[in-house]
């Protein structure tokens, strides 16, 4: 808990907020991911001093052409609650082993006179009694104020309601009166380096770094929640852009070469609100497919080829893999990105993976994208799925095949609203119900034969009932049949086990508000979704079919 503020600290200016510096300064490096609202998150000091410290070493051995090798960086040693995590030096981007989800990575330099060369961070206490850290932006903000003695912050300029009490301790929303605990913490120093680059110091930073970022730098002016900027999608990759889990679920190490099974992406701060309003709806009459068509007539997709997969009718594993994978006989001198061995040597699950037809040092390209693994590696990865005869690549997330989930059984209803949706006062809305109940987990789960939960169900998200809005109501539709919409994994507001989760489709669950961050106005929601089902396969050339 924050104590008596220290004399002295960093200098403020007029409005308070600390000052814009345009000087390419020696200074401290923290490390940072960015997360699913484009929010950069600070990785610990010693996280920070590991992957500063590779980064420098890896850059002596091999100079200016490493960046034309792929190797990576097991956040697992620095911190065992980051085993699942790797970091792919050559295109900056954290990868989780455990379910194929990749963010992306930046060096952000901050003065040397910063909290962070202090090794002090603020921290925020969640729903779950865990603490966690603000960005770094604000934690130098927290940390000036702390240190010049003006107790009362309002982080107003960082586009949070939110008013820090820096003597009690305490945060308190504006709009809402609650209030949650802060802590200042002391921790080892963020690694000094002697590159020279732009230091983030203000509230508004202009350095060429957070510009070229779209607003996603270490300031941002939206709220914390909010997919606003998010990208669209025509615009990055998804792989770029899926969602990665918090760092602060305790997250059993990665053991290799065993994999883990469950492929739910835990999300952050995931709240789901029923419409505060009041609604009737007729009553709908389910399917047997479990989509539910209330008074609405929609036409039902194919399933022909969904049944098929969910059956699991698909081909022997060996065979999905040679179907995919073209025979390499002189591999490239890079880590195998699942095994994290050299594609030179065997294979890192040859023990663990009994095949006749495949050899240990075998390694295989993947036919669309050309990306490079050790064909047991890519076995084995698809023997640890649901095994639908597809395969997604762990680097880009190129879908080889239909791509199926492990969302347990339950159904899916839709209706219209006359009532408009902020944003999109020109429609009705589209209201959509998920129900799923409580059962045992099957095949393809996290624990077969164990219970699992179904927490806040039924949930009720909306779409505004125009073009684009249908149009995504019929690919969520195909993505329920192929069950993407959930999976069972751990829950990151509660941290509960074998519980259903969302898995990385994007709905909003607010109607009339944006309390959370799920709710409307939201221009740019419709794309980021469309392109959120296209990563996962779900595209408008599969309603053709």
């Amino acid at each position: 808990m924050a104590a008596a503020p220290p004399p002295g600290g960093g200098v403020p200016s007029f409005s308070g907020l600390p000052t814009v510096s345009n000087q390419w300064n020696a200074s401290v490096a923290v490390w940072e991911w960015q997360d699913e609202h484009n929010k950069w998150r600070p990785y610990s000091s010693a996280v920070s001093n590991y992957i500063e410290q590779y980064m420098v070493s890896y850059s002596q051995q091999k100079g200016f052409r490493a960046y034309g090798n792929s190797n990576s960086i097991s956040l697992g040693k620095a911190d065992p609650k980051l085993a699942p995590y790797i970091i792919d030096i050559p295109t900056l981007s954290q990868f989780r082993q455990d379910t194929g989800t990749m963010r992306s990575v930046r060096k952000s330099l901050y003065a040397s006179d910063s909290a962070p060369a202090k090794g002090i961070s603020w921290e925020w206490m969640n729903d779950e009694a865990c603490w966690t850290a603000y960005e770094m932006p604000i934690t130098i903000y927290l940390d000036e104020n702390y240190c010049n003695r003006r107790p009362l912050v309002d982080l107003g300029a960082f586009g949070l309601p939110y008013q820090a009490d820096l003597n009690s301790g305490i945060q308190i929303n504006k709009m809402t009166g609650f209030r949650r605990q802060i802590q200042r913490r002391a921790d080892i120093p963020y690694p000094l380096t002697s590159a020279m680059g732009p230091v983030h110091k203000s509230a508004a930073c202009l350095c060429h770094q957070c510009l070229a970022n779209s607003a996603a730098g270490p300031i941002s002016g939206r709220h914390r929640h909010s997919m606003i900027n998010l990208p669209t999608s025509s615009g990055s990759q998804l792989s770029r852009t899926s969602f990665a889990s918090s760092f602060n679920v305790g997250y059993v190490p990665y053991p290799k070469p065993s994999m883990a099974i469950s492929k739910s992406t835990p999300k952050l701060n995931s709240t789901w609100l029923i419409s505060p309003v009041p609604l009737q709806f007729p009553g709908p009459s389910s399917s047997s497919n479990g989509t539910s068509i209330p008074s609405i007539p929609v036409n039902t997709q194919k399933q022909n080829s969904t049944k098929q997969a969910l059956a699991g009718t698909a081909t022997e594993p060996e065979k999905v893999v040679k179907k995919y994978l073209e025979n390499v006989e002189k591999p490239p001198e890079e880590d195998c990105i699942i095994c994290m061995e050299t594609l030179n040597v065997a294979s890192g699950y040859s023990d663990a993976v009994e095949c006749k037809n495949i050899k240990p040092t075998a390694v295989g390209k993947l036919k669309k994208c050309g990306h490079t693994f050790h064909q047991l590696c890519v076995l084995a990865m698809y023997n640890n799925g649901n095994k639908d005869g597809s395969l997604q690549c762990p680097a880009c997330k190129t879908i080889y095949g239909e791509k199926t989930g492990t969302q347990p059984k339950g159904n899916m209803e839709y209706s219209l609203i006359p009532q408009s949706l902020p944003g999109h006062q020109d429609c009705g809305t589209i209201h959509i119900v998920y129900t799923i109940h409580p059962g045992t987990q099957g095949p393809g789960h996290p624990n077969p034969g164990k219970p699992y939960s179904a927490r806040g169900f039924p949930r009720h998200c909306y779409l505004p009932d125009n073009e684009k809005g249908r149009l995504v109501l019929e690919l969520l539709k195909l993505a329920w049949a192929r069950r993407l919409i959930f999976t069972i994994g751990v829950s990151s507001t509660t941290g509960e086990s074998d519980t259903v989760v969302w898995n990385e489709i994007h709905h909003k669950t607010e109607m009339n508000s944006n309390i959370s961050g799920h709710g409307y106005p939201d221009p740019n929601y419709m794309d980021n979704v469309v392109a959120e089902l296209a990563a996962q396969g779900v595209t408008e050339d599969c309603l053709k079919m």
